[in-house]
């Protein structure tokens, strides 16, 4: 018997896998498999091998997962303090007020990490993307259109990209509903009901505009300020300050 294979025979009944027996000997696993392929006792290791690797994994992915909850958890707790003192510096600027309100009305309020808002109207998703950029200080946010079938995805690109100053390298798939739009070859299909009664009632040629920022701090530091916001409507304090 070959003096590295009588090596590999103590290494591999000490509980070694093939990995940790290449790394030490430098013999090749096409090798190692070639001479231990027919032994029980091999195959009874590789089997405690191949669930010490599992278990391990699984460990490795429980603390992992703990360790980035526990920075969601604090990015998000941050967000929530930066907040409530970002909002007494802007809590009477006219564009910080539209813009929450406008995200309160048509953003997406569910998700705890991306900033959503859509709507069919310019005028207000360019308000949006005014409150992105001077607010908070998002220049260039991801934009995809959900647009009625029979429409052209470019003409509608080009609008919006026109009214409201969008960069056209910004856009992302357009959604049509029903069917492949054979006019522009970066479409995906939807078919579900209430996409095609959202899309279907649109009145419009150039589709929902869609800007999305996918950022947790965000859209923690969002929730809080339409918190706040809440709060001082409810409270009229507007009204005491003279503002409206």
């Amino acid at each position: 018997m070959r003096k590295d294979r009588e090596q590999a025979v103590v290494l591999r009944r000490s509980g070694l896998s093939y990995s940790l027996i290449t790394a030490r000997m430098s013999v090749p696993r096409s090798t190692l498999s070639k001479w231990f392929k027919d032994q029980k006792w091999s195959n009874d290791i590789a089997i405690e091998c191949a669930d010490r690797a599992r278990n391990n994994g699984a460990i490795r992915l429980t603390v992992m997962n703990t360790i980035r909850r526990g920075r969601l958890d604090n990015l998000r707790k941050q967000a929530r303090q930066d907040a409530l003192l970002d909002f007494e510096d802007l809590r009477y600027h006219p564009l910080f007020i539209s813009g929450l309100i406008a995200y309160w009305m048509h953003g997406d309020m569910t998700s705890r990490n991306r900033v959503s808002y859509s709507s069919a109207d310019a005028h207000k998703v360019n308000l949006f993307k005014s409150f992105l950029d001077r607010i908070c200080g998002i220049a260039r946010p991801k934009v995809w259109i959900n647009l009625k079938r029979g429409n052209l995805t470019f003409l509608a690109e080009s609008y919006w990209a026109e009214k409201c100053g969008l960069d056209e390298r910004d856009f992302g798939k357009t959604i049509v509903s029903g069917r492949f739009d054979a006019n522009y070859h970066g479409n995906t299909m939807i078919s579900s009901d209430s996409k095609r009664q959202k899309i279907g009632n649109m009145g419009n040629n150039h589709g929902v505009c869609n800007m999305v920022v996918n950022s947790a701090y965000l859209k923690n530091k969002i929730l809080k300020w339409v918190e706040l916001l809440k709060d001082d409507l409810k409270n009229e304090r507007y009204l005491d300050a003279g503002i409206v």
